[in-house]
């Protein structure tokens, strides 16, 4: 955690925090480093750095003047001593996992999660000996009783994907840290502006920043965030793996971020506003949204969030062909994976995501024919509900 704190509201840390304010030919915003190398000036300039009295960058697969701005920033509005930039949020997931389980170690995540994230516990980890325990996001006595000698990391989203569950994350870091297992929880879903979850006890805190950092469905990227003794091996393993962000993606992602706080509260307005209209439409079976009374995390939610995002889940009364005809019948959204963009983005995950899985496989992880995940964007609230109103009368 920072030993630093900021005074300064989020909008003005999402603005300033982390940048130089003299920058090169006095400009205001941070140059794009397009180099891949760092020229030394003579062999004691070379030796100091690598005795580390010299900070400065080497090599671009290590660091880049670029990439700093941003993970200083990030540090800032998460908290925290350290970030590194990846080139997207899987990366950022993947190399965490690598550097830090180590062989024959144990692992324990929850079943609301990231399809691809799954995939690679189970088809890769599994090969270095790691074993994996599933358990209900909101169920802090199972997850007490999964840890073994051997847990070395709790994995967590939260909120999750696609149903919004929210982890506890104070009670599920004190039985953690009693055990000697590190907490891992990726906000993608909250942003820092929703969440601070490293101030509420987590170690490392994950985001794929493609989504509401960026903010504008226009660059990929990932970032880890924590104590420099916890980033340590994880920065060391990325220059080893090479899932590096260029720094054009960096610059993009750095002015996003710029205007996290204005558009994180409209995302709130627009998420909390269609949810409580959808919760009501008669052709709609139900609704998660942490925001909403009838969710099963609000209380946590309430307690541990600003604000609930953009994302909500809902159930249509209907058939498969009926959510084809509502999906297909919208007009501002885009039919699209991801989420976090100024653009809001609809879909039906049993297309999106699980059309190649089994039904049966697909309805034991809760994701039916008529399951429909649609990410707010910043548009005009009435906007987005007149357009719901009219694709729903499709159904």
């Amino acid at each position: 955690m920072s030993d630093r704190p900021s005074k300064r509201g989020q909008a003005t840390d999402s603005v300033h925090a982390g940048e130089l304010r003299q920058q090169e030919a006095n400009a205001i915003t941070t140059p794009i480093y397009q180099t891949s190398t760092f020229w030394f000036k003579d062999s004691q300039e070379l030796i100091d750095y690598n005795e580390g009295r010299r900070p400065r960058e080497e090599y671009g697969r290590y660091g880049n003047p670029t990439w700093r701005s941003v993970e200083r920033k990030l540090s800032e509005l998460e908290g925290g001593e350290e970030t590194i930039l990846f080139a997207s949020g899987m990366c950022a997931a993947t190399t965490t996992f690598l550097a830090l389980l180590p062989r024959d170690s144990h692992l324990i995540v929850t079943s609301d999660c990231y399809r691809r994230t799954r995939q690679f516990i189970n088809e890769y980890l599994g090969r270095l000996g790691v074993e994996t325990t599933v358990i209900d996001p909101g169920d802090t006595a199972k997850f007490e009783a999964a840890i073994r000698d051997d847990t070395a990391l709790f994995f967590t989203e939260s909120p999750t994907n696609p149903y919004l569950r929210v982890a506890d994350i104070p009670a599920v870091t004190e039985v953690a840290h009693a055990r000697g297992v590190k907490v891992i929880i990726d906000s993608t879903f909250s942003s820092p502006f929703n969440q601070r979850a490293l101030d509420l006890g987590a170690d490392l805190v994950i985001h794929s920043a493609t989504k509401y950092l960026g903010g504008h469905n226009d660059l990929l990227a990932g970032t880890i965030t924590g104590s420099a003794e916890l980033t340590g091996p994880i920065r060391k393993a990325l220059g080893i793996l090479g899932g590096i962000i260029d720094s054009h993606a960096a610059w993009l992602l750095l002015r996003g971020i710029k205007t996290l706080a204005v558009r994180m509260e409209r995302h709130n307005q627009n998420g909390l506003e269609v949810a409580r209209h959808l919760e009501k439409h008669p052709k709609v079976k139900q609704v998660w949204y942490p925001g909403l009374e009838s969710h099963p995390d609000h209380a946590i939610a309430r307690d541990q969030m600003k604000g609930y995002g953009g994302v909500v889940t809902f159930e249509i009364d209907t058939d498969l062909e009926g959510a084809f005809r509502f999906v297909d019948s919208t007009r501002i959204p885009y039919q699209a994976p991801s989420l976090g963009g100024v653009e809001t983005l609809i879909e039906l995950p049993v297309t999106m995501s699980f059309w190649d899985m089994p039904k049966e496989q697909r309805l034991e992880i809760g994701i039916s024919d008529t399951l429909c995940r649609l990410a707010c964007g910043i548009e005009s609230t009435e906007d987005l509900i007149a357009d719901l109103d009219q694709a729903l009368e499709q159904v």
